[in-house]
């Protein structure tokens, strides 16, 4: 059995009403903590019944290369997946975007919590918009769907790699090793950090990620006790939206290798998806549009992501990294 960090941990509490598995992240916490709460206020129990253990993953430790380039987006799952597969934690708390598009066999995203804001912030200490970034500004993104949707607007910018998390991109910021960032605007409102938004990207210009904006709750298939606990804290139009996005990346194949963005509308009973892929270089971009049933979100989903693969043909695809 692996060591689990412990964190926010009753001294006295034996036998936890719930385990739950987090990144140890300020923001992951901060998720973390508000799951606690929200189960605590809907079963009626103290929070400090239900324990929250911090697990370091992969993602975690590797902070310097783009995810592309280490694994994709499992990296910040895999450790976490591997405690509920050993039955050390109950339920592990995630950034729905970060999730790999499939999951390890008898684990599932059972539940997922209303839907923040799905936009992307762009964050300056020089401009106060991306237009105003000067011929050949630095813009720090790692991930390759934001740089793919900078380039085509901005063609000039020069692109570097850019992680961690809000107070160590800030500082890289005032360091000059890029003139601006994007960071999910979900991320800084959760933590308060909404004074760090210089400006708001139109989603509709700049779809976000796959599942950007909710935090997904994983637990095992045949935990029948955490599935029933955890249905108070599911909210349905997020887990529609979310269920078409990422049969969407399902079709695509998609993962951090690959420049997807998508935006999902429910009006009544229908359930509308718009998605793009880019290439790399942003010149390139393939783009779709499909509605059909609420009720039916992974066909929608599936439907348009082969759309998008019929469009682009196999020789665009080949243009993103093996």
């Amino acid at each position: 059995m692996r060591p689990l960090a412990t964190g926010d941990v009753p001294a006295l509490q034996s036998t936890p009403f719930l385990r739950i598995g987090s990144r140890g992240s300020l923001l992951a916490l901060t998720q973390a903590r508000l799951v606690r709460r929200l189960l605590a206020e809907a079963h009626g129990v103290p929070e400090a019944d239900i324990e929250i253990l911090t697990i370091t993953t992969s993602g975690d430790k590797l902070t310097e290369a783009p995810l592309s380039e280490v694994g994709g987006k499992g990296l910040f799952s895999k450790e976490i997946e591997a405690a509920l597969e050993a039955g050390e934690i109950d339920l592990g708390v995630h950034s729905s975007k970060d999730m790999a598009t499939r999951l390890p066999d008898g684990l599932i995203l059972a539940a997922f919590l209303e839907r923040e804001d799905i936009r992307d912030a762009f964050v300056s200490l020089k401009v106060k918009t991306l237009d105003a970034l000067p011929q050949g500004a630095k813009l720090g993104s790692s991930s390759l769907r934001r740089s793919s949707q900078m380039l085509r607007a901005r063609p000039d910018l020069q692109i570097v790699p850019f992680r961690g998390n809000v107070d160590t991109r800030l500082r890289k910021l005032a360091e000059g090793v890029a003139d601006a960032t994007l960071l999910a605007v979900a991320g800084l409102n959760r933590l308060g950090r909404q004074s760090q938004i210089t400006a708001y990207l139109d989603p509709e210009r700049f779809p976000p990620a796959p599942a950007q904006g909710a935090i997904g709750l994983e637990i095992r298939a045949a935990d029948n006790r955490t599935a029933e606990l955890i249905k108070p804290l599911d909210h349905t139009p997020t887990t529609l939206a979310v269920r078409a996005e990422r049969a969407l990346l399902g079709a695509l194949d998609g993962s951090c290798r690959t420049a997807i963005g998508v935006v999902s509308r429910i009006d009544g009973d229908s359930l509308t998806l718009r998605a793009e892929i880019l290439s790399p270089d942003g010149r390139l971009a393939i783009d779709g549009t499909l509605s059909g049933p609420v009720a039916d979100p992974e066909r929608i989903g599936h439907d348009l992501g082969q759309i998008l693969r019929d469009k682009a043909g196999s020789d665009f695809l080949k243009l993103f990294p093996a």
